[in-house]
């Protein structure tokens, strides 16, 4: 691989400083022509990948890092978190390991502890997690309203959340809250009307939980149709407590994602594999719910597009690693060690419809990381060990800890 075939034009008078990370020992760049390369080199300028290739052919930069022969990989791409909100769920956590079934009114404790919840009180949570998040190799993340439920805390959960991401998601309808639990129609309606009016200026996306016990395919359809027209993309919750319409719903309105997917039939897997709707596989969520973990080799071998993200929250997935979802998924799941990374960082570019990361292609934004390890398997191979030493945003340094 020439220098000439993987150079770009970088605009250098707003550019930070150059980076070259020399003697990678295995670089994932996930380039169609050469994913991966050994004894590799990556050149970060202007906040973008220009170059790659081998360490020998590496160009000068205005600073040099050498890598000693550790795993360089894109930063992880988190498609589904919902990390606005106060509060703590252990003892649902300890009730269902002793044998408790997971269900979804348990939303409606931390709505109204982040109801009580300030401004700063809930950012600062919020933030702490992304800092957790971004120290084991994060570095897009969604994050979605669903614990405010009135147009007030919606509209501020929102607006918090546009501080810290750009991908941020309208969940008005992640249950109906116990003032309208006689009244399903008037929460409905709110929700799609001046709730969705509140909350769509600071929101990418507009989600549903369409599943037992949260709302029906004809109140998801409704409400992901007047988010639609306001500008919102769509994605949903759905076959997590049961089979149902929802995912075969999320293809119908062209969906860019539809998360949880326990329950398949085969009339699903078939719709989405003829579809452009991905689905975001949550193992967390399999690991804290004890319900079954969800057979991604049957969707992988139908052609389905795959994300995974940690569904980070205080309920069913108090998670933010997607290093200890990458070791669930290759233990439980039926992927490979590649699937599994692939998921978690092209997967989650997809799944948010993005194609600026996700991947070290020349052009890419510099988001990366250096794993402790010589190969990215290390992230299964050695569940709950930190391996990230370094992540770079957007070709900015951030270390993690000393690489000795």
């Amino acid at each position: 691989m020439t220098n000439a075939a993987n150079t770009c034009t970088v605009n250098t008078s707003t550019a930070n400083a150059s980076t070259v990370i020399t003697n990678i020992g295995l670089l994932l760049t996930h380039d169609n022509e050469q994913p991966e390369i050994e004894n590799a080199a990556i050149v970060f300028d202007g906040g973008r990948v220009a170059w790659w290739g081998s360490t020998e052919q590496a160009p000068a930069a205005d600073d040099h890092m050498d890598a000693a022969g550790r795993c360089v990989l894109p930063g992880f791409v988190d498609s589904h978190s919902h990390l606005l909100f106060a509060g703590d769920r252990s003892e649902e956590f300890e009730a269902r390991m002793a044998g408790r079934r997971y269900e979804a009114g348990g939303i409606r404790r931390t709505v109204a502890l982040s109801r009580e919840a300030t401004d700063d009180e809930l950012l600062a949570n919020a933030t702490a997690l992304v800092a957790e998040m971004r120290r084991q190799g994060t570095t897009t993340i969604e994050i979605k309203s669903g614990y405010g439920l009135s147009v007030h805390d919606e509209a501020r959960m929102l607006r918090l959340a546009s501080t810290l991401t750009g991908e941020t998601t309208f969940l008005g309808a992640h249950v109906v809250p116990a003032e309208y639990a006689e009244d399903r129609a008037a929460y409905v309606s709110l929700v799609r009307g001046e709730m969705l009016e509140a909350c769509a200026p600071f929101s990418r996306w507009i989600d549903v939980f369409c599943d037992n016990g949260a709302f029906t395919e004809d109140e998801t359809r409704s409400i992901i149709r007047a988010g639609q027209a306001r500008g919102l993309g769509a994605r949903l919750h759905g076959a997590q407590l049961g089979e149902s319409g929802a995912v075969q719903l999320a293809v119908e309105l062209g969906a860019a994602s539809v998360d949880h997917c326990t329950y398949l039939s085969d009339d699903d897997v078939d719709a989405l594999a003829a579809s452009t709707t991905s689905v975001g596989l949550l193992p967390g969520v399999e690991f804290s719910t004890k319900h079954p973990f969800v057979d991604a080799r049957r969707l992988l071998d139908a052609g389905v597009a795959v994300a995974l993200a940690s569904d980070c929250n205080p309920g069913s997935s108090f998670t933010s690693s997607l290093p200890f979802c990458i070791a669930l998924a290759v233990r439980e799941m039926g992927m490979t060690s590649a699937e599994a990374v692939t998921a978690a960082t092209l997967g989650g570019a997809r799944s948010l419809q993005r194609d600026d990361v996700g991947h070290l292609r020349v052009g890419a934004r510099a988001h990366a990381q250096i794993l402790d390890a010589p190969h990215y398997r290390h992230l299964a191979y050695r569940p709950g060990v930190p391996l990230v030493s370094s992540v770079f945003l957007d070709g900015v340094h951030e270390r993690v800890r000393p690489l000795g």
